[in-house]
């Protein structure tokens, strides 16, 4: 309160300006929860909780035991989490998207089971329910959200986990399960565009068939008289198998952009659409800092072009690169790309004044970003991009200006010489 009386009467004064930047809020308490070990037990805890649901919900032999390996199981996860995954183990946002995604997964695998076996339904009997789980839902959400790695590890566990949902360990479809994520994962290293998660469902989809047709769950089939069989029925169980990985990745990219949003994560999907030259801020750059804007594409091909040589993010370099200098926006006529040749402005300012106006363009690039909502990466790149680097025209520039205003005399030697100079 005490500032803002200040800043007022420095406003009346005429020594402050009205202007505001925008400045990023940082929460103290998402911090805390961010990093908290009490939030982390609580995630398992709720973990635990759903697992206990899902296996002693239903009619089921043994299910004490069940419970026991699940949880062996859920053991064995957080080991190998924290051993292979340290970052995502020490951020708690990771942890619950992680097994949520997981555990929507199982509660998703144990309705269908329990629908099929219900009887209620003529067309969904007990053995097509190996035809209809979306085995690859977690694999493909983690792996296009986080990674290859987390990819697998939810093919794996959420496959050891969704076998023993219903009785005992369900070899069938453990084995299917754990193809089936394994294919989806090794479709979705790099994912650019959302067709291709709809590619990598069909491929899922031929996977669960095949490997359907080999556990029996689609026929049976007569190979020696064709007109045996009940052609109807085999091609309704395939397209259950095909149209199971073409659905599970439709509701993946339908989701994408939610969990994006939810747990602060950017896709390369995300990014690619975010490189659209047609952002306001490019199309303003384009008519009000032509100059700036030229020089935003050439280091964007030279950041995309380094980045794949070390095997970095490309595309995030690509689009961090158009919007670094968008502070200068605010002054383009300052910055020596948007000059004209008739007339340099910092001629008529002091070397401090116009080093205060170069450095400003970073502070102004966040205000803008800020108020168009960009991707928090872009702000990091739009503060990051010259560091701590000095202005060294201008330090140069008043370096020698100061030396211009001394005089020429020699320095003083003895103390009667000063006695002169005092007036």
């Amino acid at each position: 309160m005490f500032d803002f009386l200040k800043r007022a009467r420095l406003i009346k004064r005429g020594l402050a300006s009205r202007k505001m930047r925008r400045r990023r809020s940082r929460s103290e308490l998402i911090r805390n929860l961010e990093n908290s070990p009490y939030i982390k037990v609580l995630i398992f805890a709720m973990f635990v909780g759903g697992l206990a649901f899902l296996v002693f919900s239903g009619k089921q032999p043994e299910p004490t035991k069940n419970f026991v390996i699940a949880l062996l199981v859920l053991a064995t996860a957080i080991t190998q989490l924290w051993i292979n995954q340290p970052k995502s183990f020490s951020q708690n946002s990771r942890i619950l998207l992680v097994f949520s995604i997981i555990l929507v997964q199982l509660a998703v695998t144990k309705l269908l089971l329990v629908i099929c076996n219900s009887g209620d339904y003529r067309f969904l009997k007990p053995e097509m329910a190996g035809l209809i789980t979306p085995y690859a839902f977690a694999p493909l959400v983690l792996s296009v959200l986080l990674g290859r790695q987390h990819g697998l590890y939810a093919a794996f566990f959420v496959s050891l986990w969704g076998s023993m949902l219903f009785g005992p360990i369900d070899a069938p479809l453990l084995i299917t399960s754990l193809i089936s994520g394994f294919t989806a994962v090794s479709l979705t290293l790099q994912v650019r565009r959302r067709s291709k998660l709809i590619r990598a469902g069909f491929y899922v989809g031929v996977a669960i068939w095949m490997l359907s047709l080999t556990f029996g769950l689609i026929g049976p089939i007569n190979w020696f008289y064709p007109t045996a069989n009940d052609w109807s029925m085999l091609g309704w169980q395939t397209a259950l198998a095909i149209g199971n990985g073409i659905v599970t990745a439709t509701i993946v990219g339908g989701a994408l952009p939610m969990l994006e949003n939810l747990f602060g994560i950017t896709t390369d999907i995300s990014w690619l659409e975010a490189s659209d030259l047609n952002h306001p801020l490019l199309r303003r750059m384009t008519i009000e800092a032509p100059g700036t804007y030229h020089h935003s594409l050439v280091v964007a091909n030279l950041a995309e072009a380094a980045a794949e040589a070390i095997g970095a993010n490309a595309t995030l370099c690509r689009v961090c690169a158009y919007f670094h200098d968008v502070g200068k926006l605010v002054k383009p006529e300052y910055f020596t790309e948007n000059m004209s040749f008739e007339r340099n402005p910092h001629d008529d300012l002091a070397p401090t004044m116009s080093a205060l106006i170069i450095i400003a363009h970073v502070k102004e690039g966040v205000d803008l970003a800020l108020k168009h909502h960009l991707n928090q990466r872009i702000i990091d790149i739009i503060q990051e991009h010259h560091g701590t680097s000095l202005v060294r025209y201008f330090y140069q520039r008043a370096l020698q200006q100061h030396e211009d205003a001394r005089a020429g005399g020699k320095i003083m030697k003895l103390r009667e010489d000063d006695i002169p100079e005092v007036k």
